[in-house]
């Protein structure tokens, strides 16, 4: 064997030395490059105000400072899980694959809790390793670092899957960490400046919906505005305006949603005494709803719909309604800031809605006192004076020697009489107005014989006289419609008629054990009633009259035609007191 000099050796030597001198050389280049990085990355967060931005752009960067294959950010929510989860390394089907992103809980929840780094060979190794969701792929190495902004954590960073083997150590942790600590300031910025423009948009559509009630707009169209508002501000897929029916006591129905399938839950109701809903109309308190598909809200039960929330209308003892909105079930839940905007959003509308009521009742105040004079000045002035006209007509019959003139001035007399009666009838309805003008009784039944005028061929004539609209009851009013409905279509199958004419008249009567009654009388110069035939048709309106304790009778008329009489008792308390003047 042939000896290795002396020298040679000792060459040996100080070429190990060198290329230990270069690997710490590299190692120390290699480490300023990667402070340099992490300045760099520092800046480029901090460069940008959307919150959305910056958390997809801090999970990059830590990706690519610790050699990460995967990474991913928890946002803690106020129960400790996430509210949304931003996953890096993964493919659009890898991602389409997994059944639901992590949520924070075990070996995930460590960081969160502890509020310190935590760095695994294997996390599977861990005891608190819940296993991976089905379709997530397998990892080992892991770091998983909290973001606190101020004294809040915020949430949590997490990578895995060193990119060349290896595993994560202590300078990946500082960098990470560094990283972390230096974007909680940037992520601050983001969210107060994300929570200022959701407050104008707030501002802005509360100041919307106050100007529009003020205006004199349709209060159930202002409400339609609000709920889209809400669900386009607060990012939500359906909004629902619920409200208490006062004929259904007990529930709430969704009288107005918004979303796509907002006509599948219109009039969809919920119990008040065992529903979230319920609970905030009664309490006046907002809540979330962490899954609807498990809360008693039979709209949204069954539709896919996870996140929640119910807001009131109004202020603790004095709420109007709810509004509900609905995320479907693989989005994040509403935020606290989102509530709490959302909630000063819905009480400032509710303020709005009262206002415009009471505005609208001072309004109707007038009407009604403007009616109230104009029946005291028909009353005292024109109905005394038609009536001293017609007394003045009725001493003169004496001096009249013609019987034509006789008869020519008792006609007068008679319509004399006819106009007093139909003015009172106009003085009771301005007395005793219906709650909605559009659907008196008056009105509906001017209506029901207008519409039929194309089936009879000829414009029926109405006559209406008493106090209709404040005697008579729903219930009754409801039959008197159905029978002239009735009436007049017999009149238009069978009567080949040219004139039609109906009146409707409440008057008090001396019929015992009743004091007023309604009657009904529609009158024709058809064919007449045929001597044979089916009178299913008339026997059904006698059924109706009979079951209000009524009377009805169908005969000919003395110049040709059919004359239909439907007369039923109308209740005493039914009608209102007399006229004080």
């Amino acid at each position: 064997m042939t000896e290795i000099p002396q020298s040679h050796s000792l060459s040996s030597k100080n070429m190990d030395d060198l290329l230990t001198e270069v690997h710490s050389l590299d190692s120390r280049l290699s480490a300023h490059g990667r402070v340099h990085s992490l300045l760099q990355a520092v800046l480029t967060i901090g460069g940008d105000l959307d919150l959305a931005t910056v958390l997809r752009r801090l999970t990059e960067v830590a990706a690519q400072l610790a050699g990460a294959r995967y990474a991913g950010l928890g946002v803690v929510d106020e129960d400790g899980g996430f509210s949304e989860f931003i996953p890096v390394g993964i493919t659009e089907e890898q991602a389409a694959k997994i059944h639901r992103f992590p949520h924070g809980r075990g070996v995930l929840g460590v960081p969160l809790h502890e509020r310190a780094p935590l760095r695994l060979t294997d996390l599977r190794e861990h005891p608190d390793f819940e296993g991976f969701p089905e379709g997530h792929p397998n990892m080992g190495g892991f770091l998983g670092v909290p973001i606190q902004v101020r004294d809040e954590v915020f949430g949590n960073l997490y990578l895995t899957e060193k990119a060349n083997g290896g595993e994560f150590d202590e300078e990946d942790e500082a960098m990470v960490t560094a990283l972390a600590t230096a974007a909680g300031v940037a992520i601050e910025n983001a969210r107060l400046y994300e929570e200022a423009r959701l407050r104008e948009r707030w501002l802005a559509a509360s100041t919307e919906v106050t100007t529009r009630l003020l205006s004199g707009a349709d209060t159930t169209e202002v409400l339609a505005h609000m709920a889209a508002q809400a669900r386009e501000i607060g990012d939500a897929d359906t909004a629902v305006v619920m409200l208490p029916d006062p004929r259904a006591r007990g529930h709430l129905f969704a009288e107005i949603a918004e979303g796509p399938i907002a006509q599948e839950i219109l009039g969809t109701p919920v119990e008040i005494h065992d529903s979230v809903c319920g609970w905030v109309y009664e309490t006046g308190e907002a809540k979330g709803i962490p899954d609807l598909g498990r809360a008693n809200c039979p709209m949204l039960t069954h539709r896919g719909y996870g996140p929640g929330l119910v807001v009131p209308l109004g202020t603790p003892g004095n709420t109007r309604g709810v509004l509900l909105l609905g995320k479907l079930a693989d989005r994040a839940p509403f935020t606290a800031a989102i509530r709490r905007m959302l909630h000063g959003f819905s009480v400032q509308a509710a303020v709005a809605l009262e206002l415009a009521e009471a505005r609208r009742d001072s309004e109707r105040l007038v009407v009604l006192e403007e009616r109230d004079r104009i029946a005291k000045d028909l009353h005292d002035v024109v109905i005394q004076r038609l009536f001293a006209s017609a007394m003045t007509l009725m001493s003169t019959m004496r001096l009249i020697a013609s019987p034509e003139a006789e008869e020519r001035v008792q006609r007068t007399i008679d319509e004399l009489d006819g106009t007093i009666r139909e003015i009172r009838s106009t003085i009771f309805d301005l007395q005793n107005p219906p709650s909605h003008m559009d659907t008196s009784l008056r009105e509906r039944v001017l209506r029901l014989a207008e519409n039929t005028a194309h089936s009879l061929g000829c414009h029926p004539g109405v006559s209406l006289d008493g106090p209709i609209d404040a005697s008579v009851p729903d219930d009754i009013g409801e039959q008197l419609l159905a029978v002239l409905g009735e009436g007049l279509t017999n009149v238009a199958r069978h009567a080949r008629a040219t004139e039609v004419h109906v009146s409707v008249v409440v008057e008090e009567t001396a019929a015992k054990g009743h004091s007023t009654v309604l009657t009904l009388t529609v009158t024709d110069n058809g064919v007449g009633l045929p001597e044979e035939g089916r009178r299913s048709g008339l026997r059904n309106l006698e059924q109706r009259a009979r079951a209000l304790g009524g009377t009805f009778t169908a005969s000919r008329n003395e110049g040709g035609g059919t004359v239909l009489v439907w007369r039923v008792p109308v209740p005493d308390d039914a009608v209102p007191p007399p006229s004080s003047f």
